[in-house]
């Protein structure tokens, strides 16, 4: 295992030499004067503590109002300028990194991918054309370990691979309610990350399996913790987002509060720190069951929740995440990852 994982300071390969000029410029330009006053106030909370012992459930623990300007994410009018979130993430557009430079710094440093996948019930049809999708485009030139967590592990189709790529079946129960089966992908995840994947990978992409690649996905989205732009969500207004708005649930985020809307369908980053997400994630979605309530949007309202708290240190454009039934907007120049036309419910609780 890459004993660097954690490390994100790949600078280089992430600005186009002739371009690194404008960063400082561009990234002033990013900054919201009510977000820096949040930051320096002295009144707010580190949002993220990662080093400490203490095993409370996040969604628990008193903080204060994280009250400040949402950031905007729409590109400048020049592609080749890497866009940065108040808090120092880039946000990845085709065209902001050097994806020759940053494959080979991957590559010197031995790393593999963990590609994480739920199959259950008939979502098992999906399985051939993301698997071969994937040969074709995700993290083309590296190691890969696809893990495929399914209730069928007879029906995962044998799929050529190219080499230093392989397939890890791992075989879970399935439940009644797809909300359900949804909701229990944290806890798996959870368990094998500290379990198996931190023995075998260094990161971890996690992914819904009714999706097929259309484009490379790649080396430039790893990151300590990485979240994705809701194709459906990326240019509105926080108070827009479909966050679990009832108190009552451990997902709650008040209707003036957040930075964006997170896909639930590609998520990520080093082993660790996907293990907390999910773990957090977990509690919370069992202290809601155990109170009988069910966030709105199952794991992805939990998934939010916690990107409010524990902010990502990249976050993919949506280019990393579309659905064709949204259009073609100019600002979009490679559709990467791309959900797949599907009749709901002759899939769903089959």
């Amino acid at each position: 295992m890459d004993k660097h994982q954690g490390k994100t300071g790949v600078v280089k390969g992430y600005f186009p030499k002739s371009h690194l000029h404008v960063m400082g410029f561009s990234t002033l330009l990013c900054f919201s004067f009510g977000y820096l006053w949040y930051v320096f106030s002295g009144t707010s909370s580190k949002v993220s503590d990662t080093t400490s012992s203490n095993t409370q459930d996040f969604h628990n623990i008193k903080k204060p109002r994280m009250i400040y300007t949402k950031p905007q994410i729409l590109k400048p009018p020049r592609c080749d300028v890497l866009m940065m979130t108040p808090w120092f993430a880039p946000i990845v557009w085709e065209g902001t990194y050097n994806s020759e430079i940053l494959n080979e710094q991957f590559r010197q440093r031995n790393v593999t991918v963990g590609l994480t996948v739920f199959a259950i019930k008939k979502y098992v049809v999906f399985l051939k054309t993301f698997l071969e999708t994937a040969e074709t485009y995700f993290m083309v030139g590296h190691r890969v370990n696809y893990y495929i967590f399914t209730d069928r592990p007879e029906e995962v189709p044998k799929v050529a691979l190219k080499e230093g790529r392989n397939v890890v079946v791992l075989q879970v129960q399935n439940y009644p309610r797809w909300q359900e089966i949804s909701m229990r992908r944290m806890e798996m995840l959870s368990y094998f990350s500290q379990q198996r994947f931190i023995n075998e990978v260094s990161y971890l992409v996690c992914v819904d399996v009714d999706m097929r690649f259309n484009d490379q996905v790649g080396v430039e989205i790893l990151s300590d913790l990485f979240g994705t732009l809701h194709p459906g969500f990326y240019a509105a207004e926080r108070r827009s987002f479909t966050y679990e708005r009832r108190p009552a649930s451990q997902a709650y985020v008040p209707s003036d509060e957040g930075d964006f809307y997170y896909m639930g369908s590609i998520f990520g980053g080093t082993v660790m720190e996907v293990y907390k997400l999910t773990k957090k994630c977990h509690e919370a979605i069992m202290v809601d069951k155990a109170n009988g309530i069910e966030a709105i949007w199952q794991e992805e309202s939990h998934l939010n929740k916690y990107f409010l708290y524990h902010k990502p240190t990249k976050i993919l454009s949506p280019e990393y995440m579309w659905d064709d039934n949204l259009g073609r907007p100019e600002i979009l120049k490679k559709r990467r990852f791309l959900a797949v036309p599907k009749n709901h419910a002759a899939i769903r609780n089959k």
